[in-house]
């Protein structure tokens, strides 16, 4: 889910940035090669070859809004709301999903931030949960609820979408540990410690600081989902949170839905320093496809309708590589959370052409395996096993 808070406050400098460089392009003295390639690159054409590729990985995408689309446009009822037809107006449904070959998904249970001040954080999560598990039940033949990465695989080989569901925002459970347990047995496998607001016991990428970073109860929160056997997700977090938290975490951490920060630098999007520790963490950075972390900022805000293209999300995933690790990139799409996607990856049908385009740049098919579910499946284990050691 994207935010802008703090980017309204921040808006002013930022226009006076894009001014300067439009200038300086109308005048002909900015043409970067970047600028160049964006203008030379085609149409990403699938293969037999990536089809066959694509399916024969295990696809385990770590965030779609679809809970949150369904909410705010008043559908609570999937015989109302009927995913199993087409539903153009969103990014999701099980045509698309089958279609783009996604096995297995963390659905988002997703409240805003202002329900912390309502006093009604846990009793919406709790709503959207309930969603999720009615999404489930309506479906029997397509999706299955898995608690464990034995049982995303299994799920998977039967067929069906294995279901996972991540909290977004730890205001959700209103400052108790209990609730992490309570939320853990509802089939909520990560918990992103903010959203566009900071907490009193985590900071927030989009908001003004409150607590250095993180505070101690803060790291009694982690340590909390350490012991549940809870994904400590990083997204939307500050850069000193991401840093004192991977000081704290017993387990690996994940991004659920985060770009890098290197090739565009929206405070959402994690840099390099942190990307370089995932190696020793173990933890594994989802990608994200939202145009906004994916396009560098400053041409966004002086144009909010470039789009950007699937090259521009490879260009991120390979950074991640390149910086943290073949073993530590996956993809976190955010689908039916932004406003805005690039060109070829509008819908949940569309990853199959990331497969093809990382075949197109030299990659191995072990390789895509890797960051299409097979690294987030090994950061599960690692969480299950701490959190049996830690119990």
């Amino acid at each position: 889910m994207w935010t802008d808070d703090l980017h309204q406050r921040r808006r002013r400098s930022v226009l006076f940035g894009a001014t300067v460089l439009l200038i300086l392009i109308t005048a002909g003295v900015v043409l970067s090669a970047a600028d160049v390639t964006a203008q030379e690159r085609k149409p990403v054409v699938l293969s037999d070859r990536a089809a066959r590729v694509h399916q024969a990985g295990v696809l385990f995408d770590g965030h779609n809004d679809l809970p949150w689309e369904m909410r705010k446009n008043g559908h609570a009822s999937f015989d109302q709301y009927d995913i199993a037809r087409p539903q153009p107006q969103a990014h999701t449904d099980i045509p698309r999903l089958r279609k783009g070959g996604v096995k297995a998904q963390f659905w988002s249970v997703y409240v805003p931030a202002d329900t912390e001040q309502a006093g009604t954080s846990l009793l919406q999560t709790l709503q959207q949960v309930e969603l999720v598990h009615n999404m489930i039940k309506h479906y029997p033949d397509v999706f299955e609820l898995a608690s464990t990465a034995d049982d995303v695989e299994r799920i998977a080989r039967s067929g069906k979408i294995a279901s996972m569901l991540g909290i977004e925002g730890g205001y959700s459970i209103e400052n108790s540990l209990s609730n992490i347990q309570r939320l853990h047995g509802l089939g909520c496998r990560y918990m992103t410690l903010t959203h566009s607001r900071s907490l009193t016991w985590a900071d927030s990428a989009t908001d003004e600081p409150r607590c250095g970073g993180l505070s101690e109860f803060g790291t009694e929160v982690l340590l909390e989902m350490n012991r549940v056997g809870m994904l400590i997700d990083l997204s939307h977090v500050s850069a000193d949170c991401m840093r004192k938290s991977l000081k704290v975490t017993k387990a690996p951490v994940i991004f659920s839905h985060s770009s890098a920060l290197a090739l565009n630098s929206h405070p959402r999007n994690v840099p390099d320093d942190v990307l370089k520790l995932m190696p020793s963490n173990g933890g594994v950075v989802m990608v994200n496809f939202y145009s906004k972390y994916v396009i560098p900022t400053v041409q966004l805000e002086a144009d909010d309708t470039q789009r950007g293209s699937i090259h521009d999300v490879v260009d991120h995933i390979e950074h991640v590589i390149r910086t943290a690790g073949i073993d530590h990139v996956g993809l976190g799409s955010d689908f039916d959370g932004v406003p805005r996607l690039p060109t070829q990856l509008e819908d949940v049908s569309t990853y199959p052409l990331i497969t093809q385009e990382l075949l197109n740049r030299g990659h191995s098919e072990t390789d895509i395996h890797k960051l299409l579910g097979g690294n987030i499946l090994r950061v599960l284990r690692a969480c299950e096993t701490a959190s049996h050691s830690l119990q």
